[in-house]
This record gives structure tokens, C-alpha cells and sequence, in this order.
């Protein structure tokens, strides 16, 4: 999800659900270590509970990473072992590492040794040749002994040479079956599913064989399905926001960051997908897509997205939004 889950996209998520757990996109140890960190690492409160995934294969350059996170508040910091683009690879990080098993398990235990929040791993069923049971088990168990408690799988293997990133999500062949039996032959470990989950109904159904379940394009291409998240798997009674109550709480958050020197688009370019499948939702798209990238864009321009969707989706305001006027 690079350029994807930044602070921005993971403020509108949250309009949708306060529950579900959110996840940076992948910044690097060294990025952290020598470049601009509040704008690599700055976020809202609203956010919470949020993880932060960095990337990299030195383990003291990821503790001290690690722990600048945790001094940010990041409420988790995710490993990711399951990035298979050239970039990454060449950085020596990434899926290439699930062939290091014993040099991950090091960077883990450095990580956990440096910060009091969790330390988690994300991870794909295998690479290239190395991709049986066997192969993730070994993984698995090697960085569980240095303390790694959850696993986040993607439920394809990658190729690390003939495929590019977006091919390696859509060609490697899923087999859930494969982390289902992980699941059950290390119960004591906490392992969420990723990779192919589309709809709720089928997040819900695989909580039949696992802990949980990572959803990533879905949740940024239909961004509404979010809505239900609360209700559906955390048992909450507020009722679901509607669309158009989500677009207005986001009004006075587009108004600070402009204010601030932001771009509207910085915003705008996430929501493209709010009205997926609605009526009208065509014309949306393309009223932000035309406007919100223009010098002095507002705001404003977001008011008048949600009054070309008219009152198809009009609710009361919601407590998202009387919580953000409340801030102002």
C-alpha cells in the first residue's frame, strides 16, 4: 500500500471505523533515521489505534527506528517481510528476507528489546523455490522463539524476479489453506489473514480459521465497506455513518491542512472511491479528479462533491463530525 495508507487516507478510514486497526504505509529505518521525521512518521490522534510498518534488515537501525516510532505513539510496530519490489530487494529487505529466517528473528528481538509496544511481522507463504509447509513453518517458528507474537500473512508466495509488485499480488495463486494450517498448529500464536479478502462477509468467514483479517485494496478501492466494520466484528451499537456524513466530517480536517499549507488533492485523491457502486458516483469521481489537484482548491470543493451526490445519502450529523467541529 505504498502511497496509499498515508495520514491522510488512514484519518478518512478512521471516519469510518474507530476500531479496526490501521497501518502506515512501509517507511524505511534508514528514511526514519536520517530524514524528515514528522513528516515521515506525523499523525493524527484521531488515528489511534494505529501501526507503524517499517522495512529494513539491520536490526540496531531498526530498534533505533522502532523506538522513535514507539515516541511518536504508533501503538504497534510491523516488520514487513512481504514486499517483493525490485526497490526493496535491492535494499536488502522485503519478501527477500523470509530466506533469512535467523536474521529476522535478530531484527525482531533487537525491535522488542527497544520498545514496550507490540513488534509484529508481515509475511507471504513463501518465494520463489523456498515455498512448502515446511518453508514458512521454519520461518514462523524461528522468529516466534525471539518473541514475535503475530503473524501477518499474505496468503500468496512471491516471485522475487519475473514479477513485478502488482503481478505479485494477482498471479502467485492464493492458498488460504496454508495459513489456515498454520493457524492451527501454532495456536499459541496470533495469525491474521491478508491477500484476495474482498467483502466482509468473506473477512468473516475465514475468522473461522484465523485471528483476524488485513484488508488492503479493498479497503482503499470501496472504502465504505469500513462502515460496518465496528458493528459487524467489534460489537459496537453506534450506527454505521453514512456517506455523505463521512465526507462532511472530513470537511474541517481538509480545512486545517489547507490552511496549513496542504493541497486538497493531498486529501481528495483517497476518497475517490466513498460512492463506489452509488448512483452518481461516476460524476463524483470526476468533479474531485478535475478540481482538487488546482492551485486553491478548499474545502469548500468537498461541500460541493457532497452536494452534486444530493440527498440520496443525507443523515444527521454524526459524532465523528461533532467531534472534529469540537477541535476546532
Amino acid at each position: 500500500m505504498m502511497d496509499r495508507t498515508d495520514r491522510h487516507c488512514r484519518f478518512f478510514h478512521r471516519l469510518m471505523s474507530r476500531h479496526a486497526l490501521l497501518y502506515t504505509e512501509m517507511v524505511t529505518a534508514e528514511a526514519i533515521l536520517r530524514g524528515k521525521r514528522d513528516q515521515l512518521l506525523g499523525f493524527s490522534a484521531e488515528e489511534h489505534p494505529v501501526a507503524l510498518q517499517l522495512g529494513g534488515s539491520d536490526a540496531a537501525k531498526l530498534a533505533a527506528a522502532a523506538r522513535i516510532g514507539e515516541d511518536y505513539g504508533y501503538d504497534e510496530i510491523n516488520l514487513n517481510i512481504g514486499c517483493p519490489s525490485d526497490r526493496v530487494q535491492n535494499g536488502s529487505f522485503g519478501a527477500c528476507l523470509m530466506a533469512e529466517p535467523q536474521l529476522v528473528a535478530d531484527c525482531v528481538a533487537a525491535m522488542r528489546q527497544a520498545v514496550k509496544v507490540p513488534v509484529t511481522v508481515k509475511c507471504r507463504i513463501g518465494i520463489d523455490d523456498q515455498d512448502s509447509e515446511a518453508d514458512l513453518e521454519r520461518f514462523v517458528t524461528t522468529v516466534a522463539a525471539a518473541g514475535c507474537q503475530t503473524f501477518i500473512v499474505h496468503a500468496r508466495k512471491a516471485w522475487l524476479k519475473g514479477l513485478s509488485p502488482k503481478e505479485n499480488r494477482e498471479i502467485p495463486p492464493l492458498d488460504y489453506g496454508r495459513v489456515h494450517r498454520l493457524k492451527a498448529a501454532h495456536p499459541d500464536l496470533h495469525i491474521i489473514i491478508n491477500g484476495g479478502v474482498a467483502t466482509l462477509d468473506e473477512a468473516y468467514a475465514q475468522l473461522a480459521h484465523v485471528d483476524g483479517v488485513m484488508l488492503g485494496r479493498a479497503a482503499y478501492q470501496t472504502p465504505y465497506l469500513l462502515a460496518d466494520v465496528d458493528q459487524r466484528f467489534f460489537g459496537s451499537t453506534v450506527p454505521a455513518p453514512m456517506r455523505d456524513q463521512v465526507l462532511e466530517a472530513l470537511v474541517p480536517y481538509a480545512e486545517r491542512h489547507v490552511a496549513n499549507g496542504g493541497r486538497l488533492n493531498n486529501i481528495a485523491r483517497h476518497i475517490l472511491g466513498l460512492y463506489h457502486g452509488e448512483p452518481g458516483a461516476r460524476a463524483y469521481r470526476r468533479f474531485l479528479s478535475e478540481n482538487a489537484g488546482r492551485t486553491g482548491a478548499s474545502d469548500e470543493l468537498l461541500v460541493e462533491a457532497r452536494r452534486i451526490m444530493g440527498e440520496r445519502n443525507r443523515g444527521p450529523l454524526t459524532a465523528a463530525v461533532q467531534m472534529l467541529q469540537g477541535s476546532q
